[in-house]
């Protein structure tokens, strides 16, 4: 049960860590055509060639994320991202996702982190549990930038954690790991989110 709660704070707070070895110009995060949706995923409603300046703020949560902000400044004001935010603070990554990055997030909402047991979670968000926590976190995290069409089906994606996460489609639906993305391309300044309903059990060691 501790490996699964650990794996949910991995949530954003892991792009956060993204930052840190994420130098990757070679990103493909312009290339928003085809993005692969159905009826619980959601794609932003960005053109293949507009820049942060350009695109048109998507809303998460019932708020706008804007294109022009960093991965902390818009999830700090997404009521659905609140566990996430918390998660990062306790990691001490806010400073690092508010870096240039480029990264791509998958960040599990609100409605994920709940699956995961209250105990453990309370235990992650502890002083001590700093190192777990971030280690999960950045199995989050892809270096670089990916929009859902950048995602093919079969494709091993090495996260910031060092280990990998499968790519599965099947239709419309895109999975990473065991989740399902449920709002894809919410592009930032430094990179890009995609929304996801279960938080990532990172492999064990």
């Amino acid at each position: 049960m501790w490996t699964r709660s650990l794996a949910f704070l991995l949530v954003l707070a892991a792009a956060a860590l993204v930052a840190v070895g994420c130098g990757d110009d070679d990103s493909k995060s312009e290339d928003t055509k085809d993005t692969k949706t159905d009826s619980s995923m959601s794609a932003s409603d960005n053109s293949d060639d507009a820049d942060a300046g350009e695109r048109e703020p998507v809303d998460v949560g019932g708020m706008p994320m804007y294109p022009d902000k960093n991965v902390i400044e818009n999830a700090s004001t997404a009521p659905n991202l609140k566990t996430a935010v918390a998660a990062i603070k306790a990691a001490g990554l806010v400073e690092t996702l508010s870096g240039p990055g480029p990264f791509t997030v998958f960040a599990p909402d609100d409605a994920a982190f709940a699956k995961v047991d209250k105990a453990a979670l309370a235990g992650l968000l502890k002083p001590e549990s700093k190192q777990a926590l971030t280690a999960i976190l950045t199995y989050h995290v892809v270096p670089g930038t990916l929009s859902a069409s950048d995602l093919k089906d079969g494709d091993e994606l090495t996260t910031v954690n060092g280990a990998k996460l499968t790519v599965s489609i099947d239709g419309d639906t895109v999975k990473v790991g065991d989740s399902t993305i449920t709002q894809a391309d919410v592009f930032q300044s430094n990179g890009v989110a995609h929304i996801i309903d279960t938080v990532l059990t990172p492999p064990a060691a």
